[in-house]
């Protein structure tokens, strides 16, 4: 019997570190996909979730109906699904406007039945197990196949995701799937031999009652609750920091924590203390997002954010483990409604708040709707908790109202869709000019002054003619007598539309773009495109795949201006994107990098890519001027042209890049942003 218990909770322990190890390796692989969107994350959140769920659902029906043989069927299709996934890379198309539907159809084919597989394990040799031995449910299994998971998710960007390439991390856990596949088909062949399979003349317990409607019912809205936590956290995280797989695992980490408190040591949480630290912490983050505008540094986000969703996931998962069954044949079900709870959660924050509402609501309504669940649990307890939650729950609601109206002041535009939250902001500036501002969450893509013509068509913010892409467009093509030639200009992310200030007759600017939703906005809301005196052309489509389908262009200047707020595309900075960039520039061609961010330092790791390919970089930093509507502004420019630096305007302005040793080179195989964070 030792041996056999053993066995079961290796096979939970490694099923369990496997399946939350997918989940940020194969995140990660489909980054470059859709451009490196934070939506990316969130969405394959919900594509996990609902994998759960209908894992959870095949252990729910087979612990009724032992097919052993279709399980053990399964099993070999999700081994050969594994090693199809690390001998072939899957990639999607360059359809912007179907991007949810390209994450759930690789994540499908590569990792489905594998991930079913791993999802349905837990559940379903705990009751193997219960029925093998006392009848008892084993609820410290499912502790223990979240303390895997919570090691699966701290190894990942601490050891794996810095150390291994890709493709080693796919054949490793592919190589950990394959052991984990024998180990659950010996528990298979067990079942059938009839050793561990359930059999019928283990009935429930008769003294143990039904668990009621309403329980069942709040199965799913508190584990509902706490996903809602973890998405909305984790897409503020990632929309307004960086989409890394670290800021993808903090949360989920945190929110694994509350799990396994919950199962293992719930009656250890001060129930008293945790309402009242829960009501202190909704209030402050309702306060907080109150401030739509305002950013903090990133240790502060993090501390902040963590410590809310450990509190309200702990309270929505200690309450919903206080409701457990008491009867074995009720515990898949158990699990089944708290997988469908989670899997509700991600779904409503990750696929539709987007459709729903045109600002980003996420956080305000994730708040809101964890003081409803709490009023919910406590309506049949004390009237001081009843009073305490219903003038939360109703503050909370006012304060939902004030972010409301504070988005719509000065708000003329607004669109959501998968890859952003837009809206302009208009506002009047002295001495009376109209000011418009292109806004995703609390970052600025661009802004215009509409006063005089010289006015309405200088370029601004980060784009200012003494800034490092306005130094490469002014000096880039000039001829013996200091005249310029026509230029071909390249641009990867379009915003406001900025740079076509700087065309003149005879030039060619070509935007990229990923985002659909931004180009009726720089063409209609903003004038720097339609009043440029150059020809301006506009490609739909992460850039990479759509520089990748057309011929060499030859550019003068591509500026690559993807880095400056809601998510870090690392694969528009690797050695493979670089060798694109130079097949598409033409001879002495300069690439500006725009790096200005406040939580990630790019210098060192462009610093390093252009050493690779034996190419000169300098940064430039612009310095901000209220009056003229310019900004703090840092540009990296990268050349081969050894005569480019030596010109009086880029000696006096471009130095030398920051380094950092031990700084490895990016590839699209091997990145990691970690060592980058500006904390």
């Amino acid at each position: 019997m030792t041996s056999l218990r053993l066995l079961f909770a290796t096979t939970i322990f490694l099923g369990a570190f496997l399946l939350f190890l997918v989940e940020p390796i194969a995140a990660r692989q489909l980054l470059p996909v859709l451009g490196g969107s934070a939506a990316v994350w969130i969405t394959c959140l919900v594509f996990f979730q609902t994998a759960l769920l209908l894992g959870y659902l095949y252990a729910h029906w087979l612990a009724r109906h032992p097919w052993t043989l279709l399980h053990l069927l399964l099993l070999a299709v999700a081994a050969a699904s594994a090693v199809v996934w690390v001998v072939r890379t899957f990639t999607g198309s360059n359809n912007a406007d179907r991007p949810i539907l390209t994450v759930f159809s690789v994540l499908a084919v590569t990792i489905g039945v594998p991930f079913l597989m791993l999802a349905a394990t837990s559940p379903l040799l705990q009751v193997w197990w219960s029925r093998l031995g006392s009848g008892s449910i084993p609820y410290r299994l499912y502790a223990l196949s979240n303390l895997a998971s919570l090691l699966a998710l701290a190894a990942y960007p601490t050891v794996i995701e810095p150390n291994l390439t890709l493709h080693a991390q796919r054949f490793l856990w592919s190589c950990g799937f394959a052991v984990f596949v024998v180990l659950c088909g010996i528990l298979a062949m067990k079942a059938r031999a009839g050793t561990a399979l359930p059999q019928p003349e283990h009935p429930d317990d008769p003294r143990a009652p039904r668990s009621p409607l309403t329980h069942k019912l709040l199965w799913i809205l508190l584990p509902m609750g706490g996903a809602m936590q973890l998405s909305a956290v984790t897409s503020f995280l990632t929309a307004n920091v960086a989409a890394i797989p670290l800021l993808w695992i903090l949360p989920l980490a945190v929110y694994l924590i509350t799990i396994i408190i919950a199962f293992q040591f719930s009656r250890l949480v001060p129930a008293a203390i945790l309402n009242r630290l829960l009501i202190v912490f909704l209030a402050s983050l309702g306060y907080a997002l109150s401030h739509v505008d305002t950013s903090w540094p990133l240790w502060v986000s993090l501390t902040l954010f963590l410590i809310e969703i450990f509190l309200a996931g702990l309270f929505c998962h200690c309450e919903a483990v206080a409701l457990r069954p008491e009867r074995p044949s009720e515990s898949t079900l158990f699990y089944l409604l708290f997988a469908a709870g989670g899997a509700l959660g991600s779904f409503f924050i990750g696929i539709a708040c987007p459709v729903l509402f045109s600002f980003n609501y996420d956080l305000p309504i994730t708040v809101f709707v964890t003081a409803l669940l709490a009023l919910a649990v406590v309506w049949n307890s004390d009237w001081n908790q009843r009073l305490l939650w219903s003038v939360a729950s109703v503050m909370l609601l006012v304060l939902l109202g004030m972010i409301h109206i504070a988005y719509q002041r000065g708000t003329t535009v607004a669109v959501r869709n998968f890859y952003a939250a837009l809206r302009v902001k208009q506002t009047i500036t002295y001495p009376g000019f109209t000011k418009r501002t292109l806004m995703n969450g609390i970052i600025e893509h661009g802004t215009q002054v509409f006063g005089s013509d010289e006015i309405r068509h200088t370029p601004t913010t980060y784009y200012e003619r003494d800034s490092g892409v306005g130094l490469a467009i002014s000096q880039c093509c000039l001829d013996k007598d200091g005249a310029v030639r026509p230029r071909r200009i390249g641009v990867i992310g379009l915003g406001a539309g900025t740079i076509a200030a700087y065309g003149r007759s005879g030039d060619r600017i070509t935007f990229y773009e990923i985002n659909p939703a931004v180009v009726p906005i720089a063409r209609n809301v903003f004038t720097y495109i339609r009043e440029s005196q150059a020809q301006v052309g506009i490609v739909v489509g992460d850039a990479r795949t759509s520089l990748a389908r057309e011929e060499p262009q030859r550019f003068d200047v591509l500026a690559i201006d993807a880095f400056s707020g809601d998510a870090i595309p690392i694969h528009l900075l690797t050695r493979e994107a670089l060798a694109l960039y130079r097949r598409h520039l033409a001879p002495g061609g300069i690439l500006a990098f725009h790096i200005s961010n406040r939580h990630v330092d790019l210098e060192p790791p462009i610093a390093v890519l252009a050493a690779s390919a034996g190419m000169e970089a300098r940064h430039v930093h612009s310095q901000q001027k209220d009056a003229l509507g310019e900004y703090n502004a840092t540009w990296m420019l990268v050349t081969d042209n050894a005569n480019f630096f030596l010109q009086p305007e880029l000696v006096a302005h471009a130095f030398g890049p920051d380094t950092r040793p031990g700084l490895r080179l990016w590839t699209d195989d091997y990145s990691a942003l970690l060592p980058v964070l500006s904390w």
